[in-house]
């Protein structure tokens, strides 16, 4: 009676939580990587005063090497997070073949530390040592903070991270596609990254559950002294 009183319960009650995070992780990762570095190139070549037409030649070729680069970073990050929970799955499952009590006494001691008594965990883990899979997969999660990654991750992973770094990359871009004139190309494209900068930082701050408005400001901000550094940099060799 107790047992479907709770399923009724939990029927009712529908959490709303916020469960996409590694994609959007993947995304701020190449949406910010791709609007700040091709603005900064961009605005570096423009103030070398390079051609409209060679600073679009220049920023598309560096949009699809970041694009490579990032989208390779990504996958073998998911690959080594991969890679390093199934060495800690097989050392947890030969240490409960080899040392039960041992293994048994650390889910006494991490259930303890929840302020559980002893005669109220006692069952929860003589339980556990009658099903090794739960038993394994309690260690890996309360244990060792893991959770088991999805085997497509590092795929996911490189190719959110690839097209959000071509996307955002295209953004600074574009005035030089449409105007010849670098001085007055670099000037538009400075307005349009930063309004773009200015709309993925509210967003960011929105889903990762920071202030959004502060978020945009330091997001645009970056980009602004990346932009600047670059086009002094620039501007500073020219004199030499």
């Amino acid at each position: 009676m107790a047992g479907e009183m709770e399923k009724s319960l939990l029927h009712q009650h529908k959490e709303k939580h916020f469960t996409a995070g590694e994609a959007v992780r993947d995304i701020i990762i190449g949406v910010s990587d791709g609007l700040t570095v091709p603005f900064a190139l961009a605005a570096g070549l423009s103030g070398a005063n390079a051609s409209s037409a060679v600073i679009l030649t220049a920023g598309v070729a560096e949009v699809a090497a970041g694009a490579i680069s990032m989208g390779l970073g990504g996958y073998l990050a998911a690959k080594s997070e991969a890679d390093h929970y199934m060495r800690e799955l097989k050392r947890e499952q030969d240490e409960i073949i080899a040392v039960p009590d041992t293994e048994a006494a650390e889910v006494a001691e991490i259930l303890a530390e929840y302020g559980i008594a002893p005669h109220e965990y006692s069952p929860v883990v003589n339980a556990l040592r009658k099903n090794p899979k739960a038993w394994l997969d309690f260690m890996m999660k309360f244990e060792l903070g893991l959770e088991k990654p999805d085997p497509k991750r590092a795929l996911h992973s490189a190719l959110t991270i690839a097209t959000a770094y071509i996307i955002g990359g295209i953004v600074p871009l574009f005035p030089y596609m449409l105007i010849p004139t670098a001085g007055r190309a670099v000037v538009a494209s400075v307005i349009v990254t930063l309004i773009a900068l200015l709309i993925f930082g509210y967003a960011k701050g929105h889903f990762t559950g920071s202030k959004p408005f502060r978020s945009a400001f330091e997001t645009a901000l970056i980009g602004a002294i990346a932009s600047a550094a670059a086009y002094g940099m620039a501007k500073l060799v020219q004199l030499f």
